[in-house]
């Protein structure tokens, strides 16, 4: 059950991005990344380079991943080399790329996305799938035949959720993945993502659950990060909000399927969490 509440969660990010190739980069060269298009990501396909991002610096050698969360700014330049060895050293090749979210909402996947991690070659070959993902990118974005703009858009986000899907390689688990594997908080998680509709309480889940009021409402707060009823409306703005972009249903059919009696009262709700009305909201996505 709780793979699905995953499903749910990935799904709300509508993640869009791609690869692009950094070839014959010769020392000295460098290049700088404002993190303003999302979560990055480079592997050195050939050669070797450094990274520096808030005064720490790590060096990347061949077949290293590094991913970057969404704003982390960072440069990536080559290693310093005497003078007389830099037209000899050989050329990089780095396979760099981004990932877009949709910011309309936070949501609690946030948690899940360290703000820099790097998974050396070594690592990177253990992880079969993984590695897998990366090798037919680079050899996709390389060959450019035909349709290979909509294939290699379609495996970048493949590559991202396979990334928080493995909890990018660490062995510690993000609280949303731990609340996920807990028996209690997991579950009452997978009834929240199935019905909307239902006028959820902390005393409801936690009796469907097994668990006194109290010991469940510590026990969600401390797992996945927030109070049950912040989870849970920030869970039904975001089902409110794909609701009013993608469909033409009036508001108080929308109102009713993410759990509220009335129209106004999912208007007040939505209106406070996000800014601005329902109306205003669908009409600006209807314009884009």
């Amino acid at each position: 059950m709780s793979t699905d509440v995953l499903s749910d969660v990935l799904r709300t990010l509508r993640a869009t991005g791609t690869v692009y190739f950094c070839d014959q980069l010769q020392a000295p060269w460098g290049k700088h990344y404002s993190g303003d298009d999302g979560a990055s990501f480079h592997q050195i396909r050939r050669g070797g380079c450094r990274l520096e991002s808030d005064g720490e610096v790590v060096h990347l050698g061949p077949g290293d991943f590094v991913f970057l969360a969404p704003g982390k700014a960072h440069q990536l330049s080559s290693e310093p080399l005497p003078q007389e060895a830099a037209k000899d050293s050989a050329d990089t090749l780095l396979m760099c790329g981004y990932c877009r979210f949709d910011q309309s909402l936070s949501t609690p996947l946030s948690q899940l996305f360290p703000q820099m991690i790097v998974i050396r070659h070594e690592q990177l070959q253990s992880l079969g799938w993984l590695q897998a993902i990366l090798d037919q990118l680079s050899r996709e974005y390389l060959s450019m035949r035909p349709g290979t703009e909509i294939v290699v858009h379609r495996m970048t986000e493949v590559l991202i959720v396979e990334l928080i899907r493995m909890n990018f390689g660490q062995e510690g688990k993000a609280p949303l993945i731990k609340a996920l594997a807990d028996k209690y908080v997991g579950a009452a998680l997978s009834l929240m993502h199935q019905d909307l509709g239902t006028a959820w309480s902390l005393e409801v889940l936690a009796a469907d659950v097994g668990l006194s009021r109290a010991a469940f409402a510590k026990r969600f707060k401390v797992l996945v990060g927030q109070p049950m009823f912040d989870y849970l409306t920030q869970l039904r703005m975001q089902q409110a909000c794909e609701l009013l972009a993608d469909t033409s249903l009036p508001l108080y059919e929308i109102a009713s399927r993410v759990g509220y009696e009335s129209d106004l009262a999912f208007a007040r709700t939505f209106k406070k969490r996000l800014g601005q009305t329902p109306t205003s909201y669908r009409k600006k996505m209807l314009d884009k």
